[in-house]
């Protein structure tokens, strides 16, 4: 199974305001919390691999049943050292699996691949409309040099929470709860944007409303539809 486990059926470009987040629903967005990996900027753990595996091995490594790759990267994500993660691996999985992590961790920048198109421009409209732009990522705090170091777009953002640093990762209710007190802003005026439709969920359930990304076009008519005075696309 490629992908991470347990990721439940969302629709994309979708403003999601479900359970604990259902009394914020039309309430004006003060804020706008983005995660990190294909909302701003691409991850690709493929292109980190490219080099030396061919396609089936590529193929075989991002299957979670096989390698336990995506189980890895969680337990990175929430506090494990690259070296715990691969030790992990090796235990868990086998030296194949373990070795092809580790050439991944060392070559990790190969991951990162650019910026999603339209990011940094929506970011910044956002930022001249006077709303608050943060970042809120599930990121190994090693490895979180890379994309801070060569991403701009990170740079602009008001404030950033990673998962790694805090030992706390999405979708679990509290980072999101560790987002809003360290942005010192609120969940019901705040909106939350993820690739995944689990951390959609718990967003949600931190009472923050919520969109699974595909598109940066898609994203400004709906930020533009709940009243944030962003330029439309023409």
């Amino acid at each position: 199974m490629k992908g991470w486990p347990g990721e439940p059926n969302m629709e994309h470009d979708v403003l999601m305001a479900d359970g604990n987040a259902a009394s914020a629903a039309g309430k004006p967005i003060t804020d706008v919390i983005f995660d990190f990996g294909n909302v701003l900027i691409y991850w690709d753990p493929a292109a980190a691999l490219i080099a030396r595996y061919s396609q089936e091995t590529i193929d075989q490594f991002l299957d979670n049943d096989v390698s336990g790759f995506y189980d890895g990267n969680d337990l990175m994500d929430a506090g494990a050292t690259p070296a715990e993660g691969v030790a992990w691996m090796r235990k868990t999985h086998g030296d194949k699996w373990a070795d092809i992590l580790q050439y991944y961790v060392d070559n990790f920048e190969d991951s990162l691949t650019g910026i999603v198109p339209g990011m940094r421009v929506l970011v910044n409209d956002l930022k001249a409309a006077g709303i608050g732009v943060w970042g809120l990522s599930n990121w190994e705090k090693e490895l979180f040099h890379c994309a801070e170091e060569n991403c701009k777009i990170l740079q602009q953002l008001d404030g950033k929470l990673v998962s790694g640093f805090v030992k706390l990762r999405k979708p679990h209710k509290e980072i999101y709860e560790a987002a809003l007190k360290d942005f010192s802003i609120k969940a019901e005026t705040s909106i939350f944007i993820d690739d995944k439709a689990m951390n959609i969920v718990g967003a949600n359930e931190a009472g923050i409303r919520g969109i699974r990304f595909s598109d940066s076009r898609k994203l400004r008519e709906i930020l533009i539809a709940q009243g944030v005075n962003i330029p439309a696309v023409q």
